[in-house]
């Protein structure tokens, strides 16, 4: 059997949701694995669910996830369709400041291949939680990006991850374990964290490198082997998402735009813009205008 790897693109988007309906897409899925985290709820049928070695019945009202890396297939275990609802997202882009509980990609690492941490959640187990509204609207947020979605969607999956995590503690998962490593200097997969918070500063990736403990070229070589892209291109793409954000939902001018979003100045930001989006920061405001309002007609 091949193992096939699923190209994410983690940069253009750190979180996925949408109805899988098998009567309409391609099926069986395959045995492939890729770097999201993946989680899926059974709507209807039941499915034939096989991730690591390990195969899962999964009914109706149950839920499965995949830890990042996981080799999984998705099969019918009977003759009739199935119609389930996936969630996928970046662990490393999920943050939770100020909580006196481990950051969420640390506790997630620990209970991979944890016994007390286990993928596969009856209906019984999450029958309190609002599941099946949860995942319709992040794929809604994620459908129309209206102002903040983002925000939306990152805090219902947290939501989500924080039930979860509650059932694995109450099975004998110990999340004390995963907070002695908190502290440990940020890897290649946390890097994104720092990044995004500082992206309104002068970022090196020399320096980058030397908080990963990693050669310039070590560092290098994995970050483009993970993101797809050079660590440049990465912090240059989170600059121009976010100014992307202030020309759709502010009316902030291009000076304040590019101060807030670490570009040298106007000039500077009006160049990289265009090298990614094809077009000016003012035309694509326009062009955004007229895409709303034919929308709203």
């Amino acid at each position: 059997m091949q193992y096939l790897f699923e190209y994410s693109d983690t940069l253009n988007s750190p979180y996925e949701a949408f109805l899988y309906d098998t009567t309409v897409k391609s099926f069986p899925v395959r045995p492939h694995w890729h770097y999201f985290m993946e989680i899926i709820y059974m709507k209807e049928g039941t499915g034939l669910i096989e991730c690591d070695g390990s195969s899962y019945i999964v009914e109706r009202g149950d839920m499965i996830l995949f830890h990042p890396e996981a080799v999984h297939a998705i099969y019918t275990a009977t003759n009739f369709p199935l119609k389930y609802e996936v969630i996928k997202f970046d662990v490393n882009r999920l943050y939770t400041e100020n909580s006196y509980a481990p950051k969420l990609r640390i506790i997630l690492g620990s209970a991979n291949k944890n016994r007390n941490a286990p993928i596969y959640f009856k209906e019984e187990d999450i029958r309190n939680l609002p599941i099946a509204e949860l995942f319709e609207e992040c794929r809604r947020e994620l459908e129309h990006k209206d102002y903040g979605y983002d925000i939306i969607v990152h805090n219902k999956i947290c939501y989500l991850l924080v039930h979860l995590i509650r059932i694995w503690r109450e099975k004998g998962f110990d999340t004390d374990v995963a907070a002695v490593h908190s502290s440990e200097v940020d890897s290649i997969h946390a890097i994104t964290e720092y990044i995004d918070a500082h992206v309104g500063e002068p970022i090196k990736v020399e320096e980058l490198a030397d908080m990963c403990n990693m050669s310039y070229s070590y560092f290098a070589k994995n970050f483009k082997q993970y993101y797809g892209r050079s660590c440049k291109e990465y912090i240059e793409f989170i600059r121009i998402c976010k100014a992307e954000d202030l020309l759709l939902f502010t009316d902030f001018d291009l000076s304040y735009i590019s101060q807030e979003t670490g570009f040298a100045d106007s000039s500077h930001l009006i160049k990289i813009f265009k090298k990614w989006k094809g077009v000016t920061p003012k035309q694509f405001k326009i062009q955004h205008v007229k895409t709303s309002q034919g929308q709203e007609e």
